[in-house]
């Protein structure tokens, strides 16, 4: 498998936020919205509770940018919202494809901004992906909607672990091609 680095994760605008590089000023309000016990559950890789220097360690990680995952903050201050309204990733896969994967703070949830950021994140294709790929719980309607809304369409049923659940998950997959 052959993985293209991308030095720095291009900065996307969207109408009412803009995808941009982690920095490390993230990782209090990271430490709160991913320490929300909903947020957590809500993902295959957060742990609840949030150990102490997660939020920090994940921040490192993500500036680094020498992974396999590129990662960008929804960051809503252009429009007088929060700093950060929450995350969203692309991990590399091989032959040009990549996988979705984000989460909103739960004061922003309903208001859009995961399907905003999806469209922008497919509409920039910042890896030159000629697909990429996206999983949601089965528990999780809303994260399914966001996928949908997005052009995305159902792949199949599969099962992912929930580490802040503790256990495997039922959960839809989805695709788009690009």
């Amino acid at each position: 498998m052959i993985l293209e680095k991308i030095a720095h994760p291009v900065e996307i605008p969207t109408e009412r936020f803009i995808l941009r590089r982690v920095a490390k000023s993230d990782a209090g309000l990271f430490a709160l919205y991913a320490g929300d016990k909903r947020v957590a559950e809500a993902t295959q890789g957060i742990p609840h509770p949030l150990p102490p220097g997660t939020a920090e360690a994940f921040c490192a990680r993500a500036m680094a940018s020498t992974g396999d995952e590129d990662i960008w903050v929804m960051d809503g201050t252009r429009s007088g919202l929060p700093e950060v309204l929450g995350v969203i990733s692309l991990k590399k896969m091989d032959r040009g494809q990549s996988e979705v994967a984000y989460w909103v703070a739960p004061a922003f949830w309903n208001h859009g901004i995961a399907s905003e950021a999806v469209l922008a994140l497919v509409a920039a294709n910042p890896q030159k992906n000629s697909t990429m790929f996206g999983e949601a719980f089965q528990d999780n309607p809303g994260s399914a909607r966001v996928l949908t809304n997005a052009g995305f369409q159902y792949l199949g049923d599969a099962e992912s672990f929930s580490i802040a659940r503790g256990m495997v998950v039922p959960t839809w997959t989805y695709f788009r091609k690009l």
